[in-house]
């Protein structure tokens, strides 16, 4: 939806004085689980409209969630029976609550009564997972940091392997003139078969016949 749709849609929102809903959301993984318990918890909660769909929480891909997202307008509340029903991880969770709070919508879980964004105190506990969240991402990145350190000091290297020494290129070399193939040399010596074309003639590509180097 554009902008100027999302306005006009607003202004006759607007218009027609249309009170805030509760939207709720529902989701199960396969095709072969049901959607009624969730239903049916998200109608005794109120809800006036529902999306469904049944897809991975794995998958970016959720069209009916993308439409609840822009379907929102002020002081509407999205409701839905889990969190896990809502986003696949942490960060997940957080970037989705975000894009409902922009709208001047709320947030809440009937499972987990401190993800509710209704009232200022559970929108300060939210806030606060969102700062630990953080955190934890920096501790990560910390840890990773770290031992990529101890790694390199304990001879380990990191990137793209070194290319074959001058006497491997010599034995390489040799190997070709025998009448050995490219792919033989380039598996004797563990490298890609594009490294021996280079060696040949360090100016040649090597070319892709029937998906494999030739």
């Amino acid at each position: 939806m554009s902008q100027k749709q999302k306005l006009l849609r607003d202004v006759l929102r607007k218009g027609n004085k249309l009170s805030a809903m509760k939207i709720g959301y529902a989701r199960v993984s396969t095709q072969d689980q049901h959607l009624a318990i969730q239903n049916d918890l998200l109608i005794e909660a109120g809800c006036d409209r529902i999306y469904k769909e049944k897809v991975s929480g794995a998958k970016r891909a959720r069209p009916e969630l993308d439409r609840l997202l822009d379907s929102l307008r002020p002081d509407d509340i999205v409701i839905v029976w889990k969190l896990d029903r809502l986003a696949r991880s942490t960060r997940d969770l957080l970037e989705i609550t975000e894009a409902i709070e922009r709208t001047g919508a709320k947030f809440k879980s009937l499972s987990e009564p401190w993800a509710d964004t209704t009232s200022p105190a559970n929108k300060m506990v939210m806030t606060v997972f969102a700062g630990i969240s953080e955190f934890e991402r920096e501790l990560i990145r910390e840890r990773t940091n770290a031992g990529r350190v101890h790694a390199k000091k304990r001879g380990v290297r990191f990137g793209r392997p070194h290319r074959l020494s001058e006497d491997q290129k010599g034995l390489a070399f040799r190997l070709l003139e025998e009448g050995k193939s490219v792919r033989q040399v380039a598996t004797t010596f563990d490298v890609h078969v594009a490294t021996i074309y280079r060696l040949q003639d360090p100016a040649k590509e090597p070319k892709v016949l029937g998906g494999e180097l030739r």
